[in-house]
């Protein structure tokens, strides 16, 4: 399934004037990167692929259509997959990205 590309110019538009922002295509989807580190992707699963700080994701994945994403059979701490009806209107898909850009911010620059 290739990604949601409607999904992948939402959230470009809400990046649009974000410092350091790069494109690439990962993981079958097409991922939004800051300073190097992946933020936000429209994911090739449906939905969003999302990159959070992995101490907080207990506490996230007990949100509606918001669970570990699965890489390699393995659910991965940090990495979200959020559902395309979790990010269906404007505020609550700023609200997810703003998580992975503030938490690609606070890593290193590549």
């Amino acid at each position: 399934m290739a990604y949601d590309e409607e999904l992948a110019d939402r959230i470009r538009d809400v990046l649009a004037d974000e410092p350091g922002l790069t494109e690439k295509r990962m993981f079958g989807g097409l991922a939004f990167l800051v300073d190097g580190h992946l933020a936000a992707s429209a994911s090739s699963q449906g939905g969003m692929l999302l990159r959070v700080d992995p101490a907080d994701t207990e506490s996230l994945v007990t949100e509606p259509q918001v669970a570990r994403f699965v890489m390699k059979g393995r659910e991965m701490n940090g990495w979200l997959h959020v559902l395309p009806e979790a990010v269906g209107a404007e505020d609550s898909l700023r609200s997810w990205v703003a998580r992975g850009v503030a938490y690609a911010r606070s890593l290193p620059p590549k």
